[in-house]
Formats: structure tokens, sequence, C-alpha cells
């Protein structure tokens, strides 16, 4: 596109929103660099290009560094100088192979700041608005905004006694690696072994850190008390404060109110895992009658009425908003609402009445949504169903429960779910379907073994009615003009796509070159090696390569769903994001006097940014238990041998997944072999100096277990199998001696894991 001789280039223009101290719009773009006039027409289409190429994030009007930190983030404090200065760094960040950016936080002023906080310690969470600085260093400043709830200045470890009186606390944090100090009479009781919540009391200086311990957490040997670790370790809270409880108990079931849409003879059904405890959303679908639109689909979606339980502004609300969502391990859940409210009087049980908010959507025989609407009902779940029930029906077995339903509710949703499949082909969103390990506990709460469960047709169903229905809501409140939190999944970074493309010409394959990347042009990267050695290799760049999925109150599109507008409707007993857009809906279509307070209108951006937080807190929690609880299954396989595959390298050495397992483990670069081996980024791949002996992402190997550290969840193996030939990787640095690596190798257990945007 040509440019008029006085408007600036896209890099002038990042460069400015990089340096940039005040939020930016087009206007102060235009201000700064003199544009006047028709000039301001082709600054419009530079930055539309701009955003389109990922090179900028725009919301609300107003524009900023797409590979920057959000305007409002939760931060950790990291430090405190001498001067009072107070350091921080994201509190969680998903950006693989990228350092952490370093913040430094300034006391927040006016209405923002509350009277009654205490100056912020070490470890605690802030959420923070974010501007740029021209520090190299601290290239962010950030201003509180509030302290959120968390574990300040607590660690979970195991308690070590010793004979003089004093012990030691080994953190469980794999990053810490760090031991405390227990000062005598300290130690609140703790017996050698045991799990143990500490508070700091003196933090590092010369010697040991100190702390003290105020809660026992029973054996760390035991693996039903793994998931305390992950719960404690990132302040998760996983006890309902005592008015909440009382108020929750308090609530009364509902009886079929006024103005409500009584759909109790509408035979509804819930299809779940088998072991769900809330069921959030129930499903029918059957032909249209109008003769209009022949072999057409009427749809419902019915999701549980939490706000006709939960006001804004209530005690019950607060916690939920403090919690952001539930978090699943595989021993427990901690919900976000009492269980009075999560598996009683807010789930939508089989045969039982209960209160629901539904989408009603009328498709045509290709899946194109003609219309759709939003009412509060009433309704009784004809049957609980589980995914492999419902399939195991539609495949032809049926049993006493589906078999009743497998004609007039279970055929029709299979074929409404075929119209909606040929929409979703033609959509194309990004086809990303990897398989996810599930834990399989005994009677005893110890994992028994570890499976893949099967991809079935009744997963996809349910997904896209689900999906269907989030976007009829986010539809709705953007033409009515109603403030929501959107869920937003952005294009790739250039930089992330450049990488990609650099990649795939090292395996002989080609990126799509002069386009903007869209979510079908991935598919056809995953098509062209499906069926070849370096499929799954693929489909994990290609998962490296996108961004993770945020809230945001600015609409932005849905990259991976390939969706110009995306909200969270189907969810609201595990998810916060979901009750607010359901209150949004309330206000909008004037259905009750429980829809959005006040607090909700003015603090979206704010709780945008929690919800953020918490999500990738509950993300990395299950997660780590599940690392844990893995580690401490193999821990009696030490010298065993294991089918693996090489899942991700760094300088340090190699990162593999067992095949059966799906275990993670580490195998440090200076045990391959007596070759020095080099880590060639682009070609993702480990050679050697002088045989060109060569580990690929993606390989499948052969490893053997050599120690397991079962509390940090990390296990380090020795690799069996030799490497394949490839060009030696030419003469080492000679500060470097043969047979190490070129940096100092991680300690066992280290992990290189990278959080996965949720849709």
């Amino acid at each position: 596109m040509a440019r008029s001789r006085g408007l600036p280039s896209p890099d002038q223009i990042a460069e400015f929103l990089k340096t940039a101290d005040s939020k930016v719009g087009k206007r102060e773009i235009a201000r700064a660099f003199g544009i006047k006039g028709a000039d301001r027409v082709e600054l419009k289409k530079i930055l539309r290009k701009m955003a389109d190429d990922g090179l900028i994030a725009t919301r609300r009007k107003r524009m900023s560094d797409a590979a920057g930190l959000p305007p409002v983030t939760v931060l950790r404090v990291t430090g405190i100088d001498s001067d009072g200065e107070i350091f921080g760094e994201p509190a969680e960040w998903a950006r693989e192979g990228e350092a952490l950016p370093k913040v430094i936080i300034l006391a927040s002023s006016g209405r923002n700041r509350s009277s009654s906080m205490k100056p912020p310690g070490i470890g605690d969470q802030l959420l923070c608005r974010i501007s740029r600085t021209n520090d190299a260093t601290y290239p962010y400043e950030a201003r509180i905004i509030r302290k959120l709830q968390g574990a300040k200045g607590h660690i979970v470890g195991v308690y070590q006694s010793s004979s003089r009186g004093s012990g030691r606390v080994i953190s469980a944090n794999r990053k810490d690696k760090l031991e405390f100090e227990v000062a005598r009479g300290d130690d609140g009781g703790a017996q050698k072994g045991e799990l143990v919540r500490a508070e700091i009391t003196r933090e590092r200086g010369r010697g040991f850190a100190q702390v003290r311990i105020v809660e026992r957490l029973g054996d760390a040997a035991d693996q039903r008390n793994i998931s305390l670790v992950a719960i404690h370790q990132h302040g998760i809270p996983d006890q309902f404060p005592q008015d909440v409880t009382v108020a929750a108990d308090a609530l009364k079931e509902l009886k079929p109110p006024k103005g409500r849409r009584d759909l109790r003879d509408v035979a509804l059904i819930t299809i779940d895992p088998p072991d769900a405890r809330d069921h959030d959303d129930a499903v029918w679908a059957a032909p249209d009658d109008d003769a209009a639109n022949k072999g057409g689909f009427k749809v419902i979606v019915a999701i549980a009425d939490v706000a006709a339980y939960v006001r804004a502004g209530s005690v019950i609300d607060k916690e939920a908003r403090v919690r952001g969502n539930s978090v699943y391990f595989p021993d427990r859940v901690v919900p976000m609402l009492p269980e009075r409210l999560s598996t009683d009087l807010c789930s939508l049980r089989g045969l039982e009445n209960r209160p629901a908010f539904a989408c009603f959507m009328t498709f045509d025989k290709t899946g194109r949504k003609l219309k759709h609407s939003f009412d509060r009902i009433w309704m009784k779940s004809a049957a609980k169903l589980s995914y492999a029930q419902a399939q195991a029906a539609i495949d032809g077995r049926s049993d006493d429960v589906t078999g009743p339903l497998l004609e007039p509710v279970l055929k029709p949703l299979w074929k409404a779910y075929k119209a909606l499949k040929k929409a979703r082909d033609k959509r194309q969103p990004l086809e990303l379907d990897l398989p996810e390990r599930k834990l399989v506990l005994d009677a005893d709460g110890r994992i028994e073994r570890v499976t893949t469960p099967e991809r079935l047709d009744a997963h996809k169903l349910i997904e896209e009615f689900m999906i269907q229905a989030n976007v009829a809501a986010a539809e709705v409140l953007e033409k009515s003009s109603t403030p929501l939190v959107f869920r937003v999944h952005e294009a790739p970074a250039p930089e992330k796509i450049d990488a990609l493309a650099k990649f795939l010409a090292t395996l002989g394959q080609s990126a799509p070159k002069g386009v903007v990347m869209q979510p079908q042009h991935f598919n056809r990267i995953l098509e062209t090696a499906r069926g070849g050695p370096n499929e799954h290799l693929v489909s994990q760049t290609v998962l490296r390569s996108q961004a993770q999925a945020v809230y945001t109150p600015d609409n932005q599109g849905h990259f991976g769903l390939n969706l110009r507008r995306y909200a969270h409707f189907t969810s609201p007993i595990r998810r916060y994001a979901d009750l607010i857009v359901h209150r949004a809906l309330i206000t909008a279509l004037k259905l009750g006097d429980d829809g959005l307070s006040h607090e909700d209108l003015t603090s979206l951006e704010e709780l945008a940014g929690i919800l953020c937080m918490t999500e990738r807190r509950a993300m990395l929690a299950e997660r780590e238990t599940t690392d844990r609880l893995i580690a401490h299954y193999l821990s009696g396989n030490i010298g065993a041998d294991f089918k693996a595959r090489i899942g991700g390298m760094v300088k340090a050495g190699l990162f593999v997944t067992l095949a059966d397992s799906g275990a993670d483990g580490f195998i440090p670069a200076s045990t391959l072999g007596q070759d020095y081996f080099v880590h060639d980024e682009t070609a993702m791949a480990m050679v050697g100096e002088r045989t060109g002996e060569t580990f690929r992402m993606g390989d499948l190997v052969d490893v053997r277990l050599l120690e397991v550290t079962p509390l940090a969840g990390g296990l380090r193996f020795e690799m069996l199998s030799k490497g394949s030939s490839g060009k030696p990787a030419g003469r080492r640095p000679a500060s470097h001696k043969r047979g190490r690596s070129g940096s100092k190798p991680n300690k066992p257990g280290a992990r290189r894991r990278k959080p996965v945007g949720r849709r």
C-alpha cells in the first residue's frame, strides 16, 4: 500500500506505542505524527492492517503494542529494595521461551487506592494498571488498583526436624529449590515428612529465610494430599467463609414463578462425564416444523440460572468473584460456589424442577443459524447421561435409560449436530485435536491407571451446541450495546508465525506466504503432516504458535474458533465470566431485576484481569497436581525402560513425554553421549558437534527412568536410543568442555510446560 510522504511506517507506529506513557488511540497517533486531512483515512488503513497482522492490540478504540503486557494485569511482588521501591512480574506467564518482563510497582492514588490497604509484601498478588517506560531493565511500571486475596508470604513444603530443636521446610515449588529455617517453638507440632504451610517471618539475608508453620497438611508421601500442595502454593481459596456457607445454606429452592416460560414437558437432557457432580447445561433438538426451513432444526441449550440465586453484591457473589472459577483436581474439586448451589439448587439434576436460562436457536439444513432468542425457563431434565452412554445408544447399544430416549431425543440431537458440523467444517476453526490424559483413581484415592479417553461424537455435539449458544449471547449483547466480558483469542504474533515457517522449512514443508494467516491455513499445515512421521511434532509446534485466550470487555474475536464475537455463557456454576454474561442478558432483555449491578458495569476491565489470572492459576494448579501424582505413581519404577516422545528442548537438554502415561521428564544434554550437543532452535533439534547425531522434536525414543522427585513432580531420564544421522553441528565455543551442553544442565525435575488457552 502506497503511503503519503508524511505517514509513519508500521515500525514507527509500533515504536511509538511501546514508548507511550498513557493510553493511545488514533487521535493521539495522528497528533504525534502531524497527520491531517485525507491522510487520516490512510492512517486508519495502516492501523487496521497492523491489527490484522497482530502487530497491535485494540481495546476500546485504544491501541497498544501487541507483544506487551495487557493494560490491566495481575502482578506478583518479587522484591522490595532498601529505598522501598517495589518490583514485580506477571503472576502467570504463558509465552514459552520468553523471559518474564520486570515491572516497577508504584503506589496508586485517588479513588483507586484503599486507605486501609497495607503496603504490599513479597509474594502479594496485585491487580495493576500497566504503562511502558524507557528503562530496558524495567520496561513497565504499574499502579496498584487493589491487592488480591492470596497466600502472601507463605510457602508449602515438607518439614524436616533436627535434633537441635529447630527444623527445615523444603519448598515444594520446583522453581524455588529453597530451604527455610524453622526456629525452636515455631514448628506447630509438625512431624518429619509432613506437608506443611508456613508463614515467612524473616526474608532471606545471609542465612536461611525463617518461617513459622501455621498448618499441617498431612503426610507428604500420601497421594491424597498432593492436590493440597497446588491449592496452598497458588493461594486458591478452598474453604468458604462462614458467612458464605450460612447464606448458601439459607437459600430456599425456587418454585415455578410467574413470567418464566414452562418447558418441563420438553425432553431436555444433560450429557456429561460419568463422574460429574454439577450439571450446567442441557440440550434438546427437533426438526423445524416451518415449511420455509425444510431440513432445518430447532435447538434449545438450557443453562443453569445461577443469577436467580446469586445476586450481585451478595456475600456469595463476592466470594465467587475472588475465586473466579472452579478448580478440578483428579481427587477433588475446589468449587466456585458452595455445594448447596453447585451440586444442588443450580445443578440441572435429572427429573428435578430447576430454573434455567435458555437459548433458542434455529438452523437451516446446512447448519447456518437463522435466528436465536433467550428466555428464562422452568425445566425438568429428562435424563442424566454420560458421553459414553449417549454415544453407545447412537451406535446401537442402548441401555434401560437410553432405550426410550433414542428415537424421540437422541437421534434428533445427532441429526442437528450433523447439520451444525457442515457449517463448522465450512467455517474451518483451528482443528488441533490433541489427546488429554486422565488419571483414574482407586477407592483409596490413589492412581490406578492413566488413560487417554476416546474423543466421541457425543463430546463434539455438546461442544458445538455450547459454542453456538455462546456466539448467540455475544451477538445479542453486542447488538444491544450492553457491556460484557468477551472471550477473546487473538491471532498469533508475527514472530511466532515466522518461527513456525522456518521450522516447517527444515521438514521440507512450507507455510503460506504473503497472506494474513487464518485458521484454515494452519489446518492445511496440519493436514499435510497428518499420517507422517512428523505429525505430532507439527501439531505441537502449531499449538505453541498460538496466543492464549483471555477475558476482556473489548471484542477482538476468537481466532481459534474463527468467530467474530464470542462470550462464555454456558458454565455459570464453574466460571464467573459466564455469570456476568447471564446478568448482562437479563439487563439487556429486561428479564428481571437480578442483572448487572453498578459495580459490574464499572469494573469490567478489572474483573477481566482477575478472571484471566484465576483461570491461569487453575490451569497451572491442575497440571502441576497431575504431574506430582504421576511422579508418585512412577516412583516405584526407577530403572524401568519406557517408550517416549521428545516434546521439547533447551540448551540444557531434552524434555520427553512417556507414551503410556503422558508423564513428562527431562534428559540433561550432558548425558546424551560423548559428543557435545548443540541446540538448533530453528530445526528444533539437538545435534552432535562431531558426529552429527541428531535428536529432533517429535522423535520416538526409548528412555530409562533414573530419578523421581514426587513433591516437585519431576522425572529425570536417561536416553537409550541413538539419534538419527545428520550433519555435524560444527566447532563448539572454546569455553566448553567436551561432553557438556551449551549451558548448565537443569537440576533433576526441571520442567518446561506451556499453559494452553481454553475456549
